[in-house]
């Protein structure tokens, strides 16, 4: 008997992206590899986005604004697929996207995660990566603690994983996919192939990265269950001394009222360790 399940499961979340969203879905539609099932979690829409996603073969899931973690885990939970691929609602897929990720998994079917190299445009302009941002593949948790090296809309990951590492925090308010990457990372290889096959845009108003300012905060919360490790509490620290000395500087009385005790509990555990060894 043949399986009825899709092999990828594509979960796109959306929020008021009546301008974005169809070039999203068609390029999933467009895709060279057919076997997939298309989830749209609309995350409380007001704008015409529900009228929208109508319009297409694609199953809808509807909830109230619960924020992108949220809408990501429905659609996780509501998969059939072997692998879950997520495609942020702005961004689109290259044709050969699915194929290749397919074929990569069935060549190393001991990888749990694969991600593919992307572009990035921003405000209709092609930007040029720096080195820092250069995608890596394997064992890349330490080189992840300092910025994000694995896009939403690049990466595919086995549902199974999810049993195992969790879901993305709902409590995060950015840098949710930061905090998920360093779960995954610290037990598991990054499969990578380097073929451009995501376009990324930026620059619009309503991206979370320009929503939320000091997001090195989002980072040292994810960074503290992992902070027995030395090399972790090291970056931690760094960061967290950034945010309050900037604290300081500019009166934000919030970040210090929430940072400045974590800082001190780190800078301790760090004369701890430099003690001890």
């Amino acid at each position: 008997m043949q399986n009825s399940y899709p092999k990828f499961s594509i979960i796109i979340p959306v929020f008021n992206r009546e301008r974005f969203i169809s070039r999203a879905i068609e390029s999933v539609l467009n895709q060279s590899f057919k076997n997939y099932e298309i989830i749209v979690v609309d995350d409380g829409s007001t704008d015409n986005t529900p009228y929208i996603i109508k319009q297409y073969p694609v199953n809808i899931i509807t909830q109230k604004n619960r924020g992108v973690s949220a809408a990501r885990n429905r659609g996780i939970k509501a998969a059939k697929g072997e692998i879950v691929a997520f495609l942020d609602s702005d961004d689109e897929w290259k044709k050969d996207k699915l194929k290749i990720q397919a074929a990569f998994f069935e060549k190393n079917p001991q990888y749990k995660i694969h991600q593919t190299d992307e572009i990035w445009i921003r405000e209709g302009k092609f930007l040029n990566k720096k080195k820092i941002h250069q995608k890596k593949e394997g064992f890349i948790f330490y080189e992840s603690l300092h910025l994000c090296l694995i896009s939403p809309s690049a990466v595919a990951i086995k549902k199974k994983l999810f049993e195992e590492v969790g879901f993305f925090r709902e409590d995060f308010e950015v840098c949710e996919d930061y905090e998920l990457w360093l779960r995954i990372t610290k037990k598991y290889p990054i499969g990578y192939s380097p073929e451009k096959l995501v376009i990324k845009y930026g620059g619009h108003e309503d991206q979370l990265s320009r929503k939320y300012f000091g997001m090195d905060r989002w980072r040292v919360k994810a960074m503290l269950p992992f902070c027995d490790d030395p090399k972790v509490l090291d970056v931690a620290l760094k960061k967290c001394e950034i945010l309050v000395k900037g604290a300081k500087k500019h009166n934000n009385f919030e970040i210090l009222k929430e940072f400045e005790p974590i800082y001190k509990k780190l800078a301790q555990k760090h004369k701890s360790f430099c003690a001890k060894y």
